[in-house]
């Protein structure tokens, strides 16, 4: 565990960011290797890239597409930059992968380690609430959270200020009172800005970003967190 500046206290609330942070979207790719043509690898980190940017990239034009179609999109872009087949078939496969990706392995036990100590838990994600629904039932963690929060309430995308007011709205908590918790360091650097107590949970050792807000703590795992938010708790 490396400790950034700061640290936890007061918290009522740990949130999280769904894919990337408990759901592996490399796993979308994995499944249906076989079916392309030794690119799995190259099309998923496209496909995820492209996501991210839309996301961005919509927000910034007010033109606003759910997570559903711009993760659609996005895989169209990458079958055409990455010279794949038009086969809508298996476009049509690996999106339905994307309703059921694995969790991370250490997802489970943190989660039900929190609601045993008392600790409210939570999901606040850019996908659509059906994508949701779909994630956590597939990866049999719904029976630990609290609340599963769609950015679709808001209308607009991550790290917009309205879509991390939605948790204090939701959950109604303080900002202070709330620890956030993502794999996506432009995620934590919008949480914190916006005034979250923030966890970067920093699984492939990648380099931080160079954007306002920083981390309390960054973990490799979440092994570690619930012991973390539990010293930190209200």
């Amino acid at each position: 565990m490396e400790h950034a500046a700061g640290s936890l206290a007061g918290i009522e609330v740990c949130v999280f960011d769904a894919y990337g942070t408990l759901l592996d979207v490399r796993s979308a790719t994995a499944r249906l290797s076989r079916d392309l043509d030794g690119k799995a690898e190259q099309l998923g980190a496209l496909w995820r890239q492209r996501q991210l940017e839309y996301t961005w990239l919509r927000s910034l034009m007010h033109r606003h597409r759910d997570f559903w179609g711009v993760t659609r999109d996005a895989l169209d872009h990458a079958f055409g930059a990455i010279g794949l087949p038009e086969d809508e078939g298996l476009k049509a496969r690996l999106m339905e992968s994307y309703l059921s990706l694995d969790a991370y392995p250490d997802v489970a036990p943190a989660l039900m380690q929190l609601r045993t100590d008392g600790i409210r838990t939570a999901i606040l994600s850019n996908g659509t609430p059906a994508m949701l629904k779909a994630g956590v039932d597939s990866a049999g963690i719904s029976g630990s959270l609290d609340a599963v929060l769609s950015i679709e309430e808001v209308g607009i995308y991550k790290p917009n200020p309205s879509v991390y007011q939605l948790a204090c709205d939701r959950l109604g908590v303080g900002r202070d009172g709330i620890c956030f918790v993502s794999s996506n360091g432009w995620d934590v650097a919008g949480a914190a800005t916006f005034g979250f107590q923030t966890v970067w949970l920093n699984r492939f050792g990648l380099e931080r970003d160079r954007l306002p807000g920083e981390p309390c703590v960054v973990l490799e795992g979440l092994e570690e967190l619930p012991a973390l938010i539990a010293s930190a708790a209200r």
